[in-house]
């Protein structure tokens, strides 16, 4: 587990962009926290860093956002807050061989019909910025932290 203080939105658009430096070849991230604790800008942050041009929505009416980026990838921003059961889900058309990121918000709204997450993300509003508590939930996750930490190293380091 990581624990990280995000004082403002810089600090938090600086992690969204070292999970995109340090991204697995998959993984699903399921991002925690109350209405207003950041998940969105996070992801926005991540996703921008990974060359999503253009508009990034958060998925909070359409449920799900598709995001193009690299060469050909696919990741897949969702909201689950507004669904009513599991079984909405299968009217979304999600297929998870073709996405290499997916990015969930509310996943236990999604009960099983989710992918395991490799990673979960609990953001907390802490004072005038965020908390973050990053943990590993499998071996993808707990490369990516690694990875995360030896390029926070690599950056105090040089």
């Amino acid at each position: 587990m990581t624990i990280r203080d995000l004082p403002n939105a810089e600090d938090t658009d600086a992690l969204g962009a070292r999970l995109a430096q340090t991204l697995p070849s998959k993984a699903v991230v399921h991002l925690h926290g109350d209405l207003g604790a950041g998940k969105s800008t996070l992801a926005r942050a991540l996703l921008r860093s990974l060359g999503v041009s253009g508009t990034i929505r958060s998925p909070t009416y359409t449920l799900v956002e598709h995001y193009p980026f690299g060469n050909g990838d696919l990741a897949l921003h969702l909201d689950l807050y507004r669904i009513g059961s599991p079984e909405e889900l299968e009217y979304l058309g999600l297929d998870p061989e073709e996405v290499r990121l997916w990015l969930v918000e509310w996943p236990a709204r999604g009960g099983d019909a989710m992918p395991r997450p490799d990673l979960e993300i609990q953001l907390s509003v802490e004072g005038t910025g965020r908390r973050c508590v990053l943990r590993p939930c499998s071996p993808i996750g707990e490369a990516w932290l690694r990875a995360l930490a030896a390029g926070e190293e690599m950056l105090t380091d040089g």
